[in-house]
């Protein structure tokens, strides 16, 4: 298989009023083209600002980063042609419909008009939007509108897509739906999936390979059947076993439900960057 992001040492340190917080410190990772990778850990660890850095959207501190063979500073226009990034909160505009969204984030790649109307059909069928097309965002489920987010990261046909706790907030259903369209867009067409998720079932059930972090490092890295021998302590561990073993932290989905009152390094990813 063929490296699509190699990262060496990368770092980002933020400045505050009375110290120097380090958010990541060093972190190493290699995605194999076409894998769905788990990107996992506590609070605090340094999950969000990874994240943030290799997609763009944060200048790294100090290391390298090649993500779909492009250096991840020297060309980050180049990395964003290849990369499709689905964030948390999504990122629709309530008041136009679900066809204007796709062919104008199309249209933001620079896909011709022709083609990007084209695209828009081609996505909202593979994706169950069909129907929805002339319906005005505002009026769509949460299910709806996360197949919506993905629909448009996917509008340039990237090589990796960054997904982003894509099911927060989703009942059952919906959660489930949209585990099955991920594997989808993996077993189908090759996509490779950069997954961070609090939910440690999600992680289990979608990704071949996990990676946790903790304190700013990796921490952990293995299937999920390896790390549950490893650290699992236990026949039959579960990887919430082997989570707590390997960070002395509880499953992700408790502990971020429980540190909402504490200023955490992940708050401060979303400070202005400072090159």
């Amino acid at each position: 298989m063929t490296t699509v992001l190699q990262t060496s040492g990368l770092t980002r340190t933020f400045r505050t009023r009375n110290e120097t917080v380090e958010a990541v410190r060093g972190i190493e990772l290699d995605v194999e083209s076409g894998e769905i990778l788990g990107f996992l850990g506590p609070n605090g660890a340094g999950k969000t600002t990874t994240l943030r850095m290799l997609t763009t959207l944060l200048v790294p501190t100090a290391g390298t980063a090649v993500v779909a063979g492009h250096d991840l500073v020297r060309d980050a226009a180049g990395v964003r042609r290849k990369i499709g990034y689905v964030a948390q909160s999504g990122g629709v505009d309530p008041q136009v419909s679900v066809r204007e969204e796709l062919v104008t984030q199309a249209r933001l790649y620079r896909i011709p008009k022709a083609e990007a109307v084209a695209r828009a059909e081609e996505l909202a069928a593979g994706l169950g939007l069909t129907g929805l097309l002339d319906r005005k965002c505002a009026s769509l489920s949460g299910g709806q509108r996360r197949r919506l987010d993905i629909a448009m990261g996917l509008t340039h046909k990237p090589e990796i897509l960054f997904l982003d706790e894509p099911t927060t907030g989703l009942d059952p259903g919906s959660r489930a739906d949209l585990w099955a369209l991920i594997r989808r867009l993996n077993d189908e067409q090759g996509t490779t999936v950069f997954l961070t998720t609090h939910h440690l079932d999600e992680a289990d059930a979608l990704a071949g390979r996990l990676v946790v972090v903790d304190k700013g490092r990796v921490a952990a890295e293995g299937t999920s059947e390896m790390l549950r021998s490893r650290y699992g302590g236990r026949p039959g561990a579960t990887l919430q076993d082997a989570f707590i073993s390997i960070t002395g932290h509880g499953s992700p989905e408790e502990d971020a439900a429980e540190n909402d009152a504490e200023n955490t390094t992940e708050n401060d990813a979303d400070a202005p960057i400072t090159a």
